[in-house]
């Protein structure tokens, strides 16, 4: 077995994209209740990258078999932000091993969860359920229905951020909810300037993304308006004491979207150049979180001392 290969299919550099909400869930826990359980934490982990692996599997595996990721613009442009991992597509491993593949990472996931739902009750059912359900019908029904970006805010934002925090408080509580927001939207955005490039392969398996539907443009400024909407949503929490002031950290990472923006304005309809828009959400969305967890970390930290 060629564990390179089955990295790449993984997408495994991805899963900061499940690292961040799990950390902050789990931060706002610490913050808002005083209590961190170690083992509680790895297990939504291992629970949570489970999920995002199948996920990532069953997108490649239905994409394969749709003739999505098949498309003549994907042999003139390699990049890991668009057309699927290319590991089915050159032919390196099997349809049938990536979803069984994925059916192994989603049954762990679940296994999981189903432990949680014993130790904690319904609410973890129905966000587990969600969860399951988005990842598996991302590609055949998701996205043909124009909720994509809706759900990779859903999930990688409230989904994940609330049941962290649940996990380690056993209750709810409007705080990870208002954290998960801005988080939830980068993500919205990592989706959208991707579809960018993918827009005509997209088209041709019947997706309707926002770029399909109303053009690269559209989908460029729903784009930047979202990533702008992340950084005031920050402020005017803080502002309204739903976010610790030390959640301004965040802001650090302003000038970065801001030049994000202006690449994705400057390059909507040159798929080489976008490339570098894609790379930059992508950290974007890492150091934001990371941020935001930190600024949930210093008063508890402060408050110790």
């Amino acid at each position: 077995m060629n564990i390179g290969v089955w990295i790449r299919e993984l997408r495994a550099p991805f899963f900061t994209c499940t690292l961040v909400p799990v950390v902050l869930g789990t931060s706002v826990a610490l913050y808002d209740s005083g209590v961190f359980d170690l083992v509680n934490f790895l297990l939504v982990l291992a629970g949570t990258v489970s999920i995002h692996a199948g996920a990532n599997m069953i997108d490649d595996y239905f994409d394969y078999r749709s003739g999505c990721d098949l498309h003549p613009i994907y042999d003139e442009l390699k990049s890991p932000f668009f057309g699927g991992s290319r590991i089915l597509t050159d032919g390196k491993l099997s349809p049938r091993s990536v979803y069984l593949a994925s059916m192994l990472s989603f049954t762990v996931g679940a296994v999981i969860g189903i432990y949680f739902v014993f130790l904690l009750g319904w609410p973890i059912l129905a966000l587990g359920v969600t969860g399951l359900f988005f990842g598996y019908f991302h590609v055949n029904y998701v996205c043909k229905w124009g909720l994509a970006e809706f759900s990779l805010f859903l999930n990688f934002g409230p989904l994940i951020t609330v049941g962290s925090y649940y996990v380690q408080t056993g209750h709810m509580t409007l705080m990870p909810w208002v954290a998960s927001i801005p988080v939830g939207l980068i993500m919205a955005c990592m989706l959208l300037i991707n579809q960018v490039p993918d827009r005509e392969a997209d088209a041709r398996s019947n997706k309707n993304t926002i770029a399909v539907r109303y053009g690269e443009k559209t989908a460029v400024d729903v784009f930047s308006g979202l990533f702008i909407a992340a950084y005031l949503f920050v402020v005017v929490s803080v502002l309204l004491g739903f976010m610790p002031p030390y959640a301004l950290l965040a802001l650090i990472t302003l000038p970065l979207a801001l030049r994000t923006i202006i690449i994705a304005e400057g390059s909507y309809d040159e798929p080489s150049e976008i490339t570098l828009a894609n790379k930059y959400t992508y950290q974007n969305h890492f150091f934001t979180g990371i941020l935001l967890t930190v600024g949930y970390l210093i008063p508890t930290i402060l408050s110790n001392l």
